[in-house]
């Protein structure tokens, strides 16, 4: 959405209140000013911001996030005119912090809620590309890293929450497949305890050697690895929507969410889902009659995937981008 304004309105100066981590994978991004506004600080957070922000005059403010917290800040920013998502959208009051509405969508992916903002300012939204910030620093310790002359499979097993991972069986099964294939495996993620004990898990488990970067890199260099790869294997989790951005292709895992709304956004061609069989069990309606986003309940949904599916995803994806190694 900020690319978009940007090319159309080159001269536009655009301020962005990001958290910590967030900050963190955009740091770099050109004609972007980040103010950092900190979750976990409470009171104090807002009074930063505040004071930040003193003395200071916009144009607009585009309110894209519905949490209460996003709206409290709201109330820090000086700007006449402030745009919010349509009524049906606006959760937990956030039309109260607004002035100006989104055009409403009957069923959006989040990407094309967010595009809605651009549209209210009058901008011709394209299909989306992205020019992610990745220093020839990163890319080269990426290079290294990996150091492989056959093509990088990559492997995001772990969600921030468990029960949205598959489990290592079906990773590792998926991962000896890549490789007997001619694929070189590498198994990536964050620094918390249960991601390090689930690609420790998905190791032990496969017959072959997987590189195991979990925890051992910053978020600029996950996204010069995910740059690097061929394909990337995740469920619903940040680096799956890293690797959208760097043109990887995406095979997303999905039970719990729905995938239309926010799947890989290029790559839902290779999504596997369980989530509509799910959705409608538990709430013994057709998908259609449901709300739209509304999420499936249950710690063993995932295990409704198969390693076929995966598989047969996996043929496509090849046939699709990389025919000679299909």
């Amino acid at each position: 959405m900020v690319q978009q304004i940007q090319r159309q309105w080159p001269q536009i100066k655009i301020t962005w209140i990001i958290g910590k981590i967030e900050a963190a994978l955009l740091k770099g991004l050109p004609g972007v000013e980040f103010i950092v506004f900190d979750k976990k600080a409470g009171l104090r957070g807002y009074q930063d911001l505040r004071q930040t922000l003193k003395g200071r005059k916009f144009d607009v403010l585009l309110h894209m996030q519905v949490a209460l917290r996003a709206s409290l800040a709201s109330l820090c920013v000086p700007a006449k005119v402030k745009i919010g998502f349509d009524h049906f959208r606006a959760k937990e009051g956030q039309w109260l912090f607004t002035n100006r509405k989104v055009a409403p969508l009957k069923s959006p992916h989040v990407l094309e809620g967010f595009l809605g903002f651009a549209q209210a300012l009058g901008i011709k939204t394209e299909p989306p590309t992205w020019h992610m910030p990745i220093s020839d620093e990163d890319v080269l310790w990426a290079s290294e890293a990996v150091n492989s002359h056959r093509p990088i499979a990559i492997i995001a097993p772990s969600a921030s929450k468990a029960e949205r991972n598959w489990h290592s069986e079906g990773y590792a099964r998926t991962a000896d497949y890549l490789i007997e294939l001619g694929f070189d495996v590498v198994i990536c993620g964050g620094p918390t305890t249960h991601e390090k004990l689930l690609a420790e898990e998905i190791t032990s488990r496969s017959q072959h050697e997987l590189l195991n970067l979990v925890g051992k890199t910053s978020l600029k260099q996950l996204l010069a690895i995910l740059q690097l790869g061929h394909l990337v294997i995740a469920p619903d989790t940040g680096p799956a929507h890293m690797a959208v951005t760097v043109g990887t292709p995406v095979i997303g895992l999905y039970a719990h969410s729905n995938p239309a709304r926010t799947g890989p956004y290029l790559y839902q061609n290779y999504v596997v889902s369980c989530y509509k069989e799910a959705i409608e069990q538990q709430h013994n309606a057709p998908i259609e009659e449901l709300p739209w986003g509304i999420r499936a309940k249950g710690s063993e949904l995932m295990r409704a995937i198969t390693f076929s599916q995966v598989k047969d995803k996996i043929s496509l994806l090849l046939k699709e981008h990389y025919p000679e190694l299909s």
